[in-house]
């Protein structure tokens, strides 16, 4: 559980719409959001309900319509390239297709040293970088040799966000958003993503933004869980409860919709 008190990131009235009159669309409205040091968020929803568009304006992928963004308790600024290079140092992702997340014509050597170089590694040996890029992939199971050669679309789903996993730790950002990392893997290596970034997590200290629409997944992982609805947070807490004593009509239904959870815990309160 994360000690909850130094806020790390803080969304006030966030809003997204996009197009105009009749086509005008309210993707998030009027969010607020505050996520603490070291702390595990889900937020859930279904497909449409807004969850990953926000995690793109708290990215800085895309802008806001309204509200403003705070990091470490100042107010975000995103406005120059430097500047969101910057702030890409202290916040980065991990998506739910790992094949669009890396460029084709890169090797898998490019890529991690690429990390290395964001770090301000530019100017470390050769054989460090090396060393640097060989324990990454230690840590998330792969063999460092067995990679420089290929491109990304030469590994298997599963490597390649273990691949991820692997930037996010030469990276060592303050806060990791990942968007659904899981959905697109067998259930096998499900569950080794997790723990992977779970470990990650508590050896760097990093507060994790989880992007979900499985809210078992959501109990399994968070210390805090939104629950998202049409753009709107619609009930938030603690995991144990909002998810074992939920009170708004959409997060039963989400329950509901998981018979799994009535077998493994004591919803008879729902």
């Amino acid at each position: 559980m994360a000690k909850r008190d130094q806020i790390c990131l803080e969304a006030r009235g966030l809003t997204k719409v996009f197009g105009f009159g009749r086509n005008r669309t309210v993707a998030v409205d009027h969010v607020d959001l505050t996520l603490y040091e070291g702390e595990v968020v889900s937020i859930v929803g279904e497909s449409g309900s807004g969850k990953t568009t926000l995690a793109k304006i708290l990215l800085g992928l895309i802008n806001e319509t309204e509200g403003e963004v705070y990091f470490q308790g100042k107010k975000r600024d995103i406005r120059s390239y430097r500047r969101k290079q910057e702030y890409w140092k202290n916040i980065q992702a991990i998506f739910q297709d790992p094949f669009s997340s890396y460029n084709i014509f890169n090797k898998i050597d490019t890529v991690l040293l690429d990390c290395i170089h964001m770090r301000g590694g530019r100017g470390l040996p050769h054989a460090q970088k090396v060393e640097m890029m060989a324990e990454a992939c230690r840590f998330v199971n792969l063999k460092f040799e067995e990679l420089t050669n290929k491109y990304p679309f030469e590994l298997s789903g599963g490597q390649m966000q273990r691949l991820m996993i692997a930037r996010i730790f030469l990276l060592k950002p303050k806060i990791l958003v990942a968007d659904e990392p899981t959905s697109m893997i067998d259930a096998c290596s499900r569950a080794t993503i997790l723990d992977m970034l779970m470990q990650l997590r508590n050896e760097i200290g990093m507060t994790v933004i989880f992007i979900t629409h499985d809210i078992g997944l959501a109990y399994y992982v968070s210390d805090t869980v939104y629950i998202m609805e049409r753009g709107r947070f619609v009930e938030s807490g603690s995991a144990d409860k909002v998810i074992l004593t939920p009170s708004h009509p959409y997060t039963k239904r989400l329950i509901s919709d998981v018979p799994k959870i009535y077998e493994e815990w004591d919803l008879s309160t729902v």
